[in-house]
């Protein structure tokens, strides 16, 4: 990808993230691939609403600083999963409020009482909490790293895809997804033939 075009692209990604409500002041980090070996991420400690697209840093996938700037401290978690998932071009990790709530609380976010849980998002592990930046979290992530979305306890949420635009999808609808958890309560899910059905359309959603 075209590095000035993805930092744009970035940029405005970060922004909506920010006016949807999906993160809040300087919570969060988000990436995208550049090619093969670099990506661009998100700087730490900065309002995501705010950045421009010369703020995002540029990252070799072994880690190595390649631009102005510091990345966020989570951006191990982000190498890992480009490194073990060729097709993910971008990873969005934010703190959405229902999303939140549920990880707080030590519930599993719910996708599979509307077609379009099944369809965007699948099943949704939730990782073990660990401190931001921390090797553990950077384990406990990977070893979920398959997973388009996932829970992370007592912290957030993450998703990936393979464009900034599939990563923002999948964000947005798991926090839809667990905001009607939250609001409908105990409600069955759909039937497993369904949900079955629903799994083998999931391209190209996958």
């Amino acid at each position: 990808m075209n590095e000035r075009y993805a930092r744009e692209r970035l940029a405005e990604t970060c922004k909506l993230l920010y006016d949807r409500k999906l993160t809040v002041s300087a919570g969060g980090n988000m990436s995208v691939r550049l090619n093969d070996g670099e990506i661009l991420i998100t700087p730490s400690g900065r309002n995501k609403g705010m950045l421009t697209p010369d703020d995002m840093v540029k990252l070799s996938l072994d880690g190595k600083v390649l631009s102005e700037g510091k990345p966020s401290i989570e951006h191990r978690f982000h190498l890992a999963l480009y490194r073990m998932n060729a097709d993910t071009g971008a990873v969005v990790h934010c703190h959405p409020l229902h999303c939140t709530a549920l990880a707080v609380s030590g519930r599993q976010v719910r996708c599979n009482i509307t077609p379009e849980g099944v369809l965007l998002l699948g099943e949704v592990p939730t990782v073990p909490y660990f401190t931001p930046g921390s090797e553990e979290l950077v384990e406990a992530v990977a070893k979920a790293g398959k997973a388009r979305a996932m829970l992370m306890a007592k912290h957030g949420a993450l998703t990936q895809g393979r464009t900034l635009e599939e990563a923002f999808d999948r964000m947005e609808e798991l926090e839809f997804q667990a905001a009607l958890q939250l609001l409908a309560g105990d409600v069955e899910d759909l039937p497993d033939d369904e949900i079955a059905r629903l799994g083998a359309m999931r391209w190209p959603y996958s």
